[in-house]
């Protein structure tokens, strides 16, 4: 197999992998109610970044902030860019993050895109690397996720309830536990569900 081949076959098994976190918890476990829409449309922009330093990184991000402001919304509404080969400490994905929102003010995008944060070892402030909660943001590899403020205005308005969304993803992923995350990125609750017709999160 060519390198080509072999980056392509990387890339692709990359995406897969980010694809089965977007359908399983994001989407399934309804932590962001807006994702399903454009996941469903197609809407979803998946760039697998073979950089392995900041600067690169940043390079790549710019380009992708000026493509998607630049794009019709229907065509592409949001970009997955991800880094499989960058940023695997959790601070240094914080530092870059830090670079990324400066970069975002001085294209004079800021107030027009925005950029959320996934990583693996996602860990809130004032909070320990095992909590659950922190899972919320956990990805399966380091994601620079870009966002169209008027797509968040008109999805938010349509959701009465999303300024509680933090506060609601925190309870799923407590009740869920460590042992249920694992269950439903394994798909096992899936089976579970078809077996018994029962819920896999307990109710409040």
């Amino acid at each position: 197999m060519s390198s080509a081949a072999t980056s392509a076959a990387a890339a692709d098994s990359v995406i897969a992998a980010t694809r089965h976190w977007l359908e399983r918890a994001v989407i399934g476990l309804n932590l962001c109610p807006f994702a399903k829409s454009v996941y469903v449309k197609e809407q979803v922009r998946y760039v697998v970044s073979t950089a392995t330093e900041a600067p690169d990184v940043l390079d790549e991000l710019e380009r992708e902030l000026r493509l998607l402001d630049e794009t019709d919304p229907a065509e592409i509404d949001t970009t997955l860019l991800i880094l499989p080969r960058a940023v695997a400490d959790f601070l240094d994905y914080n530092d870059l993050l830090y670079f990324a929102d400066r970069l975002l003010g001085s294209l004079g995008l800021a107030g027009t895109l925005q950029i959320a944060s996934f990583h693996p070892q996602y860990q809130f402030a004032d909070s320990e690397p095992d909590d659950i909660e922190n899972y919320t943001n956990r990805a399966p590899y380091p994601i620079l996720h870009l966002l169209r403020e008027d797509s968040i205005a008109r999805a938010a308005a349509a959701f009465p309830d999303a300024a509680d969304i933090y506060e609601r993803n925190q309870a799923t992923m407590r009740r869920l536990g460590h042992a249920g995350w694992r269950r439903v990125m394994a798909g096992e609750d899936e089976a579970e569900d078809k077996a018994t017709g029962k819920n896999p999160l307990p109710k409040d």
